[in-house]
């Protein structure tokens, strides 16, 4: 056209490339043939719903909105047999499409979101055992407590192995905040499930009182989106699927699913999230510098129980029994209970600190038992080794369960379990635990029973006295010369 200014048609249509039938074609309408032809308005077939759908199907859509396709069509096959089937499902389809966007119900509309640096973080749980994550070959069963920053993308990510709990949420979050060195002006939740699960009216007051404290002592305004909107929260919903999409990646990669500790696989999802978090690192940063300053202390990250120490030597806690020393049988201790610690008070003194354990989901109760805490009353009872609740629990390794079934079953009761406490006495007393393992793994392999006098000259120390240490002071004169040093 811009060579038609000045040239004749045919000249034109030359210079462009173009035929003259062509140019001659542009220049009566320049508008493409997709853009020429007229739109249709007759149909090419019968309208198969025309003599059901004024009288039958749109009276059922205004009385229930919410109606499927696939009920109206068997409702359509109910009232008329044979007449209607699965060749016009696609017609019905598209018809009530078409009618629920003219005359249905509004619908939802979800608002976009735009983030200023520092201003929200977000906390949620996530399942993540479809990952296939083992621990030493036993399948682990846990959640990922899942942190993130909206504006600049920083996440944290903890293994949780029970439920969503104040203590996971506090310690989780608590940890996220020290990696970044500040904390923003809110901090968004879903409905905190995880404080009124399974709770009395009097226990969930409790919790929102201490996650209320826990945001006030970062100086942040708790907030939390209402039961079952998930999408209020989605700045966190989203993220779960992308890092457990990461995780997966990076055990492909790996090679390997299997995890020789719980503590290995913890410092995987660390690396896997760090990696995220380097490629997000211009962001951080300047998000950091919009942070709130941390205060000088952490929050408390537990909560406290009361239990009483028993005659069986210990307390029991959540459908889990733990072994304390027997000197504390019935006194009451005070629990701060973390994540994956139990740490006992008598009074205001620190005891002990405990490995925490859950019950199992079938009801079945856990055992955490020390060998050590009940070893004196097994060597004046060893028999209560054979009908002992705990003592799968007892073993402090795979070997000594080893040693006790090879006995069990080719020896007397008696002498069986008497040289099973002996070998746990000789482990204690003699600190050769993991030695004793190898050797009675070593014994158990060659076919043989262990031999406690064998393995008592073997391991045993020599009960020496204490040598006599002389130390020879110097005499005061010595320190007389260094008095003109010390003089200059």
């Amino acid at each position: 056209m811009n060579e038609r200014r000045t040239a004749p048609q045919a000249l034109a249509a030359a210079r462009a490339g173009l035929s003259v039938a062509t140019a001659r074609r542009i220049e009566r309408d320049p508008r493409p043939p997709s853009e020429r032809r007229e739109p249709r308005h007759w149909r090419t077939r019968e309208d198969p719903l025309a003599l059901v759908w004024e009288s039958f199907i749109l009276p059922l859509l205004q009385r229930a909105p919410g109606l499927k396709p696939v009920t109206v069509l068997h409702e359509l096959d109910r009232a008329f047999p044979g007449a209607y089937g699965e060749s016009i499902r696609r017609t019905l389809e598209r018809r009530m499409r078409d009618w629920r966007a003219v005359h249905g119900p509004e619908r939802e509309v979800m608002f976009p979101q735009s983030h200023a640096p520092g201003r929200l973080g977000l906390s949620d749980f996530t399942h993540a055992t479809d990952l296939g994550v083992t621990v030493g070959g036993t399948l682990l069963e846990h959640r990922l407590y899942h942190f993130a920053l909206a504006f600049s993308g920083f996440e944290s990510a903890e293994v949780v192995l029970g439920g969503e709990s104040f203590t996971a949420l506090a310690s989780g979050l608590q940890n996220a905040l020290a990696t970044l060195g500040g904390a923003p002006v809110e901090h968004r939740t879903d409905s905190l499930s995880a404080a009124f699960r399974n709770l009395a009216p009097e226990a969930a007051e409790d919790i929102t009182r201490r996650y209320a404290a826990l945001c006030g002592h970062y100086g942040m305004i708790g907030s939390r989106n209402n039961r079952g909107q998930a999408h209020e929260n989605g700045a966190i919903e989203s993220r779960h699927a992308h890092i457990k999409s990461r995780l997966g990646q990076a055990l492909l990669l790996r090679g390997s699913r299997d995890f020789e500790s719980l503590a290995a696989y913890r410092v995987f999802v660390a690396e896997v999230v760090a990696q995220h978090n380097a490629r997000h690192r211009r962001e951080i940063a300047l998000e950091c510098t919009a942070l709130r300053p941390l205060p000088p202390g952490r929050a408390p990250d537990y909560v406290e129980a009361s239990v009483l120490v028993t005659t069986s030597g210990g307390f029991s806690f959540r459908r889990v029994f733990y072994t304390v020393p027997s000197r504390l049988v019935g006194r009451r201790l005070r629990l701060r209970v973390y994540e994956e610690r139990l740490e006992a008070y008598l009074g205001g003194t620190h005891l002990l600190t405990l490995p925490r354990r859950r019950g199992s989901p079938d009801g079945r109760r856990g055992h955490v038992v020390d060998y050590r805490h009940v070893l004196h009353a097994l060597r004046a009872k060893p028999g209560a080794l054979v009908g002992l609740s705990y003592r799968d629990a007892l073993w402090p390794r795979p070997a000594f369960a080893r040693a006790w079934d090879a006995l069990i079953v080719r020896g007397p009761e008696r002498r069986a379990c008497r040289t099973m406490v002996g070998l746990l006495v000789l482990a204690h007393e003699d600190g050769c635990e993991a030695e004793l393992a190898a050797a009675l793994e070593s014994t158990l392999d060659a076919g043989r029973l262990p031999d406690l006098d064998e393995l008592r000259r073997r391991f045993a120390r020599s009960r020496t006295e204490t040598p006599t240490v002389h130390v020879a002071l110097p005499p005061p004169g010595a320190y007389d010369a260094l008095l003109p040093e010390l003089g200059r």
